[in-house]
């Protein structure tokens, strides 16, 4: 197993139907739990273990995932509101290193994550099937439609969280 894809890197689904669509909104409504069950009863020393050699964190990851998904979520807006607009990437691994992500307390990124992902998935279920059509630009990768976000970021999730549960298991750390 590559400890960067421990579920693998993300592959496009073979649909991206209400049905795909629901589990998808599903691992969004379950990721603020998981993630907290993931690192529950970590010590500090524990959150401050690299999920691999030159990776991340564990205080990072958890700090990671709502910078990311809040960028998602604006995205997402913008382009429910806007016409393909294009949006503006950053730098994660820059954002990763900043103090705040490297020692900061888990507990407000897992607050933040369990609010955010309300939001979200609120919003997601009052979309029309036509919604999911609806795309932006990045500047990277082109054009991307809300079907395809939503399903990278159910992968997101699953893929953090098996950062974290692959270490534990590898440390065993139970």
């Amino acid at each position: 197993m590559d400890p960067r894809f421990p579920i693998g890197p993300f592959e496009m689904p073979a649909s991206l139907d209400a049905a795909a669509r629901g589990e998808f909104l599903h691992q969004l409504r379950a990721a603020p739990e998981r993630f907290r069950a993931a690192i529950h009863g970590l010590h500090p020393a524990q959150l401050d273990t690299p999920y691999r050699a030159g990776g991340w964190t564990v205080r990072q990851v958890i700090h990671h995932v709502p910078d990311s998904h809040a960028s998602a979520y604006v995205r997402f807006r913008l382009a429910l509101t806007e016409d393909e607009p294009t949006i503006k990437p950053y730098n994660e691994a820059a954002w990763a290193e900043l103090a705040d992500a490297r020692t900061a307390p888990v507990e407000p990124s897992l607050a933040l994550l369990g609010a955010l992902h309300s939001r979200w998935v609120a919003l997601i279920e009052t979309l029309p099937e036509a919604a999911f059509s609806r795309a932006y630009r990045h500047p990277e990768q082109g054009r991307v439609t809300l079907g395809v976000v939503l399903a990278m970021y159910a992968w997101h999730c699953r893929h953090h969280e098996a950062h974290i549960t692959a270490l534990r298991e590898r440390m065993g750390w139970k």
